[in-house]
């Protein structure tokens, strides 16, 4: 059987816990023996505990073990454990008697106290075996549990995708279908532009993000889909720095910001209004200088405003609706490092700025 591959890192960290735990075993030995010489029991302590640490530790690399704890299965386990144990207990002792003897001038233990260092070996070698099986264990669960969380927040944010998707193609097709009547020409224009629009936010809608510059053309899509119907009432601009164009952002988040702006903004209005979509970068004074600089996408519309937008004859629903999409996507993707703001505009109309932590683009 070929070995599996060796964690050496993990393997010396454990080393240096088991030189820690025998350190204490011969200092809790001495508190009860203090008659006897105490290098010689820190001697004949490391050495069983390392040569017992040696052949149960790398003895099951080499083993078929169990996933969820690292060990043997089945009778193995207990086997290589006792193998272990008596392999250090000999190994060790008779390496102190030769060390002592030869090279320390250290007196070696008697007969009596190598009857209380097998039993002592024994305890000791049960209870650290136990313990790296149980933190091998924990391990084990600590990492499904974190892979279980990460595919919950993946189905989730899949699951808010799915929910915003309808929702704009619900609202399109039933201009659509008003347009056929009155304009079969411009239906035929807006229809090409749903094709198309639907077709690139399918590949989208595959990745939980993508380049910003990508979010934009989905916006211009859209946008050119919405201008067929509203003709000269809208007018709008898209605001996309170069050095910003494969900055990773979640895919369709702008959506329903946009279309919260032509639905409650600019439809209210007779006169229509201009949509404005920029990106920018922001570093707040009090920011670490290890912070990331935050990412700043805002939907500015020159519409009815929000007090308006709120007694139109609209429905408020799809506000809510998108707001609160666009919300949870935040939180699920950055916590509570990203923000969402409805702010009624000086100038009149309302501005939605979407403000998270710029994280680098995936090479």
């Amino acid at each position: 059987m070929i070995p599996r591959a060796i964690d050496w890192i993990s393997k010396l960290r454990h080393f240096l816990q088991v030189l820690a735990f025998t350190l204490a075993v011969a200092t809790i030995q001495y508190a009860f023996m203090p008659e006897r010489n105490y290098g010689t029991m820190v001697l004949y302590s490391v050495l069983i505990g390392s040569f017992t640490w040696a052949t149960i530790d790398l003895g099951r690399e080499w083993i078929p073990s169990a996933a969820e704890t690292g060990w043997p299965i089945g009778w193995q386990g207990p086997a290589l454990v006792f193998a272990g144990i008596a392999t250090g207990y000999l190994a060790g002792t008779h390496l102190g008697d030769l060390l002592c003897r030869q090279y320390l001038d250290l007196p070696t233990s008697n007969p009596p106290s190598l009857r209380t260092s097998l039993l002592i070996t024994v305890l000791a070698g049960v209870a650290g075996s136990y313990y790296f099986y149980s933190v091998h264990k924990s391990s084990y669960l600590e990492g499904k549990m974190a892979e279980a969380r990460l595919h919950a927040s993946e189905a989730r944010l899949k699951l808010l995708e799915t929910q915003l998707e309808p929702h704009m193609l619900f609202n399109t097709l039933a201009n659509l279908r008003a347009l056929i009547g009155v304009d079969p020409q411009q239906a035929q224009t807006m229809l090409d532009h749903l094709i198309a629009y639907l077709r690139a936010t399918l590949m989208a809608s595959r990745a939980t993000q993508h380049p910003l510059a990508d979010e934009f053309d989905r916006l211009r899509d859209y946008l050119e889909l919405m201008a067929v119907r509203m003709g000269p009432r809208l007018r709008f601009t898209l605001d996309l720095p170069q050095a910003l164009r494969e900055a990773p952002v979640p895919p369709l988040l702008l959506q329903p910001l946009v279309e919260n702006a032509i639905r409650h903004g600019l439809e209210p209005q007779v006169s229509g209004g201009l949509i404005t979509v920029s990106a920018r970068l922001e570093r707040g004074a009090e920011a670490p200088a290890t912070a990331p600089p935050q990412l700043v996408l805002e939907v500015h519309d020159t519409g009815a405003g929000l007090n308006m937008g709120r007694h139109s004859s609209h429905s408020t629903a799809g506000t809510h609706f998108g707001l609160v999409q666009v919300r949870e996507r935040l939180a699920t993707l950055y916590g509570s490092a990203a923000t969402l703001e409805l702010i009624a505009a000086s100038a009149g109309g309302t501005s939605a700025t979407v403000r998270f932590p710029l994280q680098p683009a995936q090479p």
